[in-house]
């Protein structure tokens, strides 16, 4: 007998916040009840009650080769046999680490941490040990995690909750960062001139995926790297999002940046638990033990996350799929595009490589502002709709659709048929 979705949400309600282990997945900005999931394979996700869903959320990204890739199961069933944890160094940590400063061409050393916060929070603590300054500047709408620091007008989960920073979050600590709008180098300057021999970094998303997909305009990073470059703060690279997802170097090798500390997650652990952080040995070796600033993990470097993202990478830079996965992705967008323009819905979808956001605006968005424009109650029926169809896209107006090498041409097809059947409905 299997378990209905709503029963199982019952029982999760009572024992965890909300029911989950993470805000966005209560579908509060949707409405409705949300899916429990028992398994995955390839594009498909299935809920506990056996319904079938093509999966454009990807486990909000990790999973660019689609669900349980078998060799990506293979490897984990192998490593699991031999330990699950060391709490010492093993040999699959090195040869991640090798593909990583093979392709990443800022990162000449990594270190391994088990999540994508826990790389931003300790590039920022290198930063600042690295610098001797205090002050951290973030854009707006920008997610790095929720290490304190970081939570300020943070987007996402925050952007879709509509909470001010967060409670819990001291003054003292939110008053050391400052937060200027994405795109927007005047303003950069600007907190540049009146504090910039005190900052210590500015962080950023090379594509922001956090208040939907937004671009960097054109000349956007370039002068984030002059202005940092010209007061001696260092440039921390958030790619969590997209580290292998929009090049095998990433988003800077394909807009050609070169930050001082890159920060990654998600593809890096093929689905499993991991982030990591690296930049120059110049910048890197001030990391303990071989410098005085302290970072440190018991499950850091685990050898089931070391050869997911082995794995992971293996397959991914030997299939070199980015040319396909973007065609199939403006097949999907175009196709989107089309339906909601038959239908009369004002809309912008931003794309780049296999990621994007349809917005429900008018307008371009290019910030956190614009993005904030969008009609919050048309996407949640659009949302709810969808997942009717067998359609599962990000329960939030704020994040990025992904495709992955497991979706095919009839994927694409069969899914634009059950939007159409969706927004028809609207």
């Amino acid at each position: 007998m299997s378990m209905k979705n709503s029963e199982l949400f019952q029982r999760a309600r009572n024992l965890m916040p909300g029911g989950v282990s993470s805000p966005v997945r209560a579908f509060k900005a949707v409405g409705g009840e949300p899916i429990i999931i028992s398994r995955a394979e390839g594009s498909r996700i299935w809920d506990v009650e056996g319904k079938e869903y093509i999966d454009f959320l990807m486990s909000w990204g990790p999973l660019i080769l689609g669900h349980s890739h078998p060799k990506v199961v293979e490897a984990i069933q192998q490593q699991a046999q031999k330990g699950l944890s060391y709490g010492l160094t093993n040999e699959h940590e090195i040869t991640l680490a090798e593909l990583v400063v093979s392709a990443m061409p800022s990162v000449e050393m990594v270190r391994f941490v088990s999540s994508g916060t826990e790389a931003t929070m300790s590039a920022i603590r290198l930063a600042r040990g690295y610098t001797g300054r205090k002050y951290v500047v973030k854009f707006e709408g920008c997610y790095h995690g929720h290490a304190d620091s970081l939570l300020v007008s943070a987007g996402s989960g925050v952007a879709t909750l509509g909470i001010p920073g967060t409670p819990g979050v001291p003054e003292e600590v939110a008053s050391l960062t400052f937060v200027v709008p994405y795109n927007d180098l005047e303003s950069l300057e600007e907190v540049f001139k009146k504090y910039g021999e005190e900052i210590a970094c500015v962080i950023v998303e090379p594509v922001a995926g956090n208040m939907g997909v937004v671009l960097p305009k054109p000349g956007f990073l370039e002068g984030i790297r002059n202005i940092t470059r010209r007061y001696g703060a260092l440039v921390i690279c958030d790619e969590v999002i997209t580290n292998f997802r929009l090049s095998k170097g990433g988003a800077q090798a394909l807009l050609g940046r070169d930050p001082d500390i890159t920060c990654m997650g998600k593809i890096i652990g093929g689905g499993m638990p991991l982030g990591a952080y690296g930049g120059s040995k110049e910048i890197m070796t001030k990391v303990a033990p071989e410098g005085p600033i302290y970072q440190a993990g018991t499950l850091s470097g685990n050898p089931l996350s070391m050869v997911a993202g082995i794995a992971t990478l293996t397959e991914l830079f030997a299939l070199d799929p980015y040319q396909r996965l973007e065609e199939l992705t403006k097949r999907l967008t175009s196709g989107i595009g089309e339906i909601l323009s038959r239908k009369g819905i004002p809309h912008r979808i931003n794309h780049i490589a296999s990621m994007f956001t349809v917005f429900f605006t008018e307008e371009e968005v290019y910030d956190y502002r614009s993005a904030k424009r969008s009609n919050l109650e048309l996407f949640a029926k659009f949302f709810r709709a969808l997942l009717r169809e067998g359609v599962l896209i990000p329960p939030s107006q704020f994040e990025a659709w992904f495709l992955s090498t497991a979706h095919t041409e009839e994927d694409i097809d069969l899914a634009l048929e059950k939007i159409e059947r969706a927004v028809s409905s609207l």
